[in-house]
């Protein structure tokens, strides 16, 4: 191809390239020969309108043909809803962030609704930019979800529209929650552990001022209790969350003369290291010492060996009951500042 012919067709292979003009209702008035009004009338249902069926019809056809798609913003405006809820959160790059939003994704569009999401830090300017942004498309309400279960304080832009928080509660208690049932929890994994026949039960905490902790501990007691095994709080030993503490904590457990059967550790990582610090003193898991963890951390509880029976944070289901609590507010239906716990179900594997 000569250097003049390439020359000539540079203007049309760049023509090409530039996208399709999206149709408008003026491409569809002046195809089907009706004024723009009654176009807007027929894509938007208006049955107060008077339009014969056979314009509706040629209306409809038209718009198809043309690939006419609504302005979402300006339907928003007109209808005052836009089908869209909002979602803030710092989790989307935890590890747990994907299930939080699969399930409220789930529920959302079994309801004809979409989800918009903000990555955000919490206690910093960008939160509130975050949550201004997903005001600004006309979000119908917002879920506001957490990393960890813990009291939080939310800016008061969050309270123009519907809001329901996720794994947290407002610090305020003044808007409705979901968060995991952590008493629950603490009592299912002891109780397994006690139905094993372990009465001599290790328990390594987390940090004894977050709610979870606080809760798995009570339900830790609540199940020996119930048991009639007296609790011995020489047996709680506190950790901090990570694979080290755990096996620190553990390795204190285990120098005992009367060492435990069994420890329930607080998270999934800390028995992990609860793993290392029992088979360095030649201890066989579950035969010598039997492990529960709390999380379900999939990539550790799953890949563990033996693989780790777990409590599981039900983060899908949480996201889920969230849609639904916030489906209610946008209805009009009050629920108050309510806060819904979700069951912890034990995943059973093979540390036991």
């Amino acid at each position: 191809m000569s250097t003049s012919d390439a020359t000539r067709r540079r203007p049309r292979d760049e023509g090409e390239r530039r996208p399709r003009r999206g149709a408008t209702m003026g491409d569809i008035a002046e195809r089907v020969g009706v004024s723009r009004t009654t176009v807007s009338f027929v894509l938007n249902d208006r049955p107060d309108a008077g339009i014969p069926d056979e314009t509706r019809r040629r209306v409809i056809d038209a718009a198809a043909e043309l690939g006419y798609r609504p302005n979402a913003g300006a339907r928003a405006l007109a209808a005052r809803r836009s089908d869209w809820y909002g979602i803030v959160t710092e989790i989307v790059t935890a590890p747990f962030a994907v299930d939080v939003i699969k399930g409220a994704q789930d529920r959302a569009l079994q309801q004809g609704k979409f989800l918009l999401i903000s990555s955000s830090e919490p206690e910093v300017a960008t939160e509130a930019a975050g949550i201004e942004k997903l005001l600004e498309q006309r979000v119908e309400g917002l879920l506001y979800a957490a990393t960890w279960h813990r009291a939080v304080h939310v800016p008061d832009i969050v309270r123009e529209v519907p809001t329901v928080l996720v794994n947290c509660f407002d610090a305020e208690g003044s808007l409705p929650a979901v968060v995991p049932d952590e008493v629950g929890g603490g009592r299912r994994g002891t109780q397994r552990l006690l139905d094993a026949g372990h009465t001599r039960i290790g328990f390594i905490t987390l940090d004894p001022a977050i709610p979870a902790s606080v809760g798995r501990r009570q339900g830790y007691e609540e199940a020996l209790h119930d048991a009639g095994v007296p609790v011995d709080p020489t047996l709680v030993i506190a950790g901090d969350a990570t694979a080290d503490g755990g096996y620190a904590a553990a390795g204190e457990l285990l120098d005992r003369a009367d060492r435990p059967t069994a420890i329930f550790c607080g998270n999934d990582r800390m028995a992990m290291g609860a793993y290392d610090a029992i088979k360095e003193r030649g201890l066989a898991i579950p035969r010598d010492v039997a492990v529960v963890g709390f999380d379900n951390q999939e990539l550790i509880a799953a890949y563990l060996r033996p693989r780790l029976t777990t409590i599981a944070l039900p983060f899908q289901e949480m996201g889920a009951r969230g849609v639904d609590m916030l489906a209610a507010l946008t209805a009009g239906q009050s629920i108050g500042t309510e806060t819904v716990t979700i069951d912890c179900p034990l995943l059973e594997r093979s540390s036991v």
